[in-house]
């Protein structure tokens, strides 16, 4: 299960093992932070994700810390209490029981995004709550992930994105090299990648979010950023004892 904080964040960061995983058999979903199941860019998620092969989209319907139509008269993400935001989750992690859950990064993915942020923090602390039949007793029976991974850019690994994304004034953070402790090459799977990037029409037609600079570019640049994804296993629930099953590479 892959949780993120906007439509396209899915494809962009974990387009590849979601694609790599749908494509061996394992039942794979993702669930989003920001946008309403009516707004303009649900559409595209659902057609990023049926590319993926990664189900039906499980909006939370928060709204955009920085885009007012994403959910109009809903809180934004960042705004939301935060108890409230973790529960919707719950239910979710609980609902689908996924072995694995993939999420953002403590720095916000390369640019801070506040929204990628506070998902961050939401999923840390689903992820253990899940598995806690006293915590949101509401959302159903307990489920304990066995991994949580949140994906990443090394200062090694950021390579092309770095002038491109300082090219349309975005900064750029990175997580030293010795935080990643998985690196998947996802070539076999970069063109279906690269069609649920393209599902995101909205945000491939403007300059500035990656989707866009992604169009621009010539094959052969953007093959060989989407070809890899980087992630850091962050190790969720009680400690596992040697031998456990649970211990699971992405």
């Amino acid at each position: 299960m892959g949780v993120f904080a906007h439509p396209d964040d899915e494809s962009l960061l974990a387009g590849g093992v979601l694609a790599q995983h749908a494509a061996a058999g394992a039942r794979t979903a993702v669930v989003t932070a920001t946008w309403a199941p009516d707004s303009r860019r649900a559409p595209e998620l659902a057609e990023a994700l049926a590319v993926l092969g990664a189900g039906t989209p499980r909006l939370l319907g928060y709204n955009d810390a920085r885009n007012p139509e994403a959910a109009p008269g809903r809180p934004r993400l960042v705004d939301a209490p935060l108890d409230e935001a973790v529960g919707r989750l719950v239910a979710h992690i609980r609902d689908f029981r996924p072995d694995i859950v993939v999420g953002h990064d403590a720095l916000g993915q390369l640019t801070g995004h506040p929204d990628h942020v506070r998902t961050h923090q939401i999923t840390l602390l689903a992820v253990e709550a899940a598995g806690l039949a006293h915590l949101h007793p509401e959302a159903g029976p307990p489920w304990q992930p066995a991994a949580l991974y949140a994906a990443t850019h090394s200062e090694s690994g950021v390579g092309l994105l770095r002038p491109l994304l300082e090219g349309a004034g975005k900064k750029v953070l990175a997580v030293p090299d010795s935080y990643v402790t998985t690196s998947v090459d996802v070539s076999p799977w970069a063109d279906v990648k690269w069609r649920a990037i393209l599902a995101h029409r909205g945000e491939v037609a403007r300059e500035r979010p990656l989707p866009g600079i992604l169009a621009r570019l010539p094959e052969a640049d953007r093959t060989q950023i989407i070809q890899t994804e980087h992630f850091t296993r962050l190790a969720p629930g009680p400690p596992k004892c040697e031998g456990d099953p649970a211990q699971l590479t992405i």
